[in-house]
């Protein structure tokens, strides 16, 4: 019979802060922000998170040129995370691997750009290129990484607004206790940096991140955080059967015990409290652990006001009797990476099991009271005795929620 127990066997990434999880991690302990200025067509300087990855070294230049940005971001991630595993692609079991992708945006980017690139050529649509239609299917990401690894399961990416990294991670899971798949390559994935209208929106809502210094332009919690630094980026991870990682002897990063995705069906943008704590209390049941048993907490925390205060008062309700369990934010070195966002933000947390230090918040100068939380770490990173358990939030718009509760490996549990 086969074991509903599921690991993570192997994490490839790209983020601002690197392309490795030992890269990314030294940069969080080194409390080191990368965010940039990039000449927004319309907007001028906007602070953004930009990757800088070698995107030609599993692609060539023929194939970059039908290849989406998000697609080279993924197939780079998959590519890694498989080697991390130590998994060679002649070994991969093709027709039983399957490919989840969570995703924000997929589709208005190539869109945008290419009426924009239309309309240098006075708008002639023979000027429109012929891989538009493959680009911009919401599939594109995973396909693109099924056609480059020949992998012949299934692929299908996962639209879950900024829940979406957590959601490809809950996809796999599901699919490897059903038996649909014996080996997963799941995350989530971005390339939002690349369209004006995403920054635009976010402007026209006053929820836009803006600061003089653009590494500190992502301050959750600070009294004068103002919106959203956009961010691109990607973080897949081999997920598989426990007893699968132990035949072949991979090194086990955590172990997923429990989840949740709901919603909250109140508004299109604001966050509600209400929601997210029915979210994250499922995700606990889903485990068997109550709250006190969660070391870590990682925050969805955008730098929104309202957004920050919503989570932090449904992050109290739940913690109420667990006096013990911390709380930190990634965004506040990486900005929000959308649908790679939850992905990335477990990736840069799961070294705590290892090493038992938890990495702060940074750019909190004036922390805003009604933010307040006695165990928020801020601005230094805080050794603890041992992180055994985290706990993962996305939150997204139009309400979706999504909880996912990581567990440090012990072999007989």
């Amino acid at each position: 019979m086969l074991s509903d127990r599921i690991v993570i066997t192997g994490i490839g990434l790209t983020s601002p802060l690197g392309n490795s999880l030992g890269e990314m991690r030294e940069n969080l302990l080194l409390k080191k922000p990368n965010i940039q200025e990039i000449d927004l067509r319309y907007m001028g300087k906007t602070p953004a998170g930009v990757c800088e990855f070698d995107e030609q070294k599993y692609l060539k230049r023929k194939q970059l040129r039908v290849c989406t940005r998000v697609g080279s971001i993924s197939v780079f991630c998959a590519r890694e995370a498989l080697t991390d595993a130590g998994i060679k692609l002649d070994n991969l079991p093709k027709d039983r691997t399957g490919i989840y992708l969570g995703i924000t945006e997929h589709g208005n980017v190539e869109t945008e750009n290419e009426v924009y690139n239309l309309s240098q050529f006075d708008y002639d649509v023979k000027f429109w290129t012929h891989h538009h239609n493959p680009r911009t299917v919401a599939n594109n990401p995973a396909g693109e990484v099924s056609i480059h690894m020949e992998i012949t399961g299934p692929h299908y990416t996962i639209g879950a607004a900024c829940a979406a990294g957590n959601a490809g991670l809950i996809q796999a899971v599901q699919m490897l206790r059903l038996n649909e798949v014996d080996i997963a390559l799941a995350g989530g994935v971005s390339e939002s940096i690349r369209s004006f209208g995403i920054f635009a929106s976010f402007k026209s809502q006053g929820a836009l991140g803006e600061h003089e210094d653009p590494n500190k332009a992502s301050r959750p919690f600070d009294k004068s955080r103002n919106g959203i630094v956009v961010s691109e980026g990607g973080a897949i991870y081999v997920l598989e059967r426990l007893e699968s990682a132990l035949s072949r002897g991979a090194k086990i990063y955590g172990e997923i015990i429990g989840y949740a995705i709901n919603s909250d069906a109140k508004d299109h943008v604001l966050p509600d409290a209400d929601g997210q704590i029915r979210c994250m209390e499922k995700a606990l049941n889903s485990a068997k652990l109550s709250a006190s048993e969660i070391d870590l907490i990682n925050t969805h925390a955008t730098s929104t006001p309202q957004g920050d205060i919503q989570e932090i008062k449904a992050i109290k309700a739940v913690l109420e009797n667990a006096p013990d369990t911390k709380v930190n934010n990634t965004k506040s070195y990486i900005g929000h990476a959308m649908g790679a966002a939850g992905a990335l933000e477990l990736a840069g947390n799961i070294p705590s099991f290892e090493d038992g230090i938890i990495h702060p918040t940074i750019n909190i100068e004036d922390l805003d009271p009604e933010c307040e939380f006695s165990n928020l770490v801020i601005n230094e990173p805080l050794q603890t005795k041992s992180v055994d358990t985290i706990l993962n939030n996305s939150f997204g718009m139009l309400g979706i929620n999504s909880s996912l509760i990581l567990k440090k490996f012990e072999p007989d549990s």
